[in-house]
């Protein structure tokens, strides 16, 4: 009975349990947006800037 038991405890332990995928990133969204727009801005005033466009 002991081993059913253990094997039962273990068994609701590895469903709670996160593996850390992608599914656990719930970082700021907006924030990674905002700054990823800014680089591409950026980046194309000193393409244009430079003269390479």
């Amino acid at each position: 009975m002991t081993s059913t038991s253990t094997s039962a405890a273990a068994t609701r332990l590895l469903l709670r349990a996160r593996t850390g995928g992608p599914k656990d990133d719930r970082g700021p969204k907006l924030l990674e947006h905002v700054l990823g727009w800014t680089l591409v801005v950026l980046l194309a005033v000193l393409v244009t800037r430079a003269g390479l466009m």
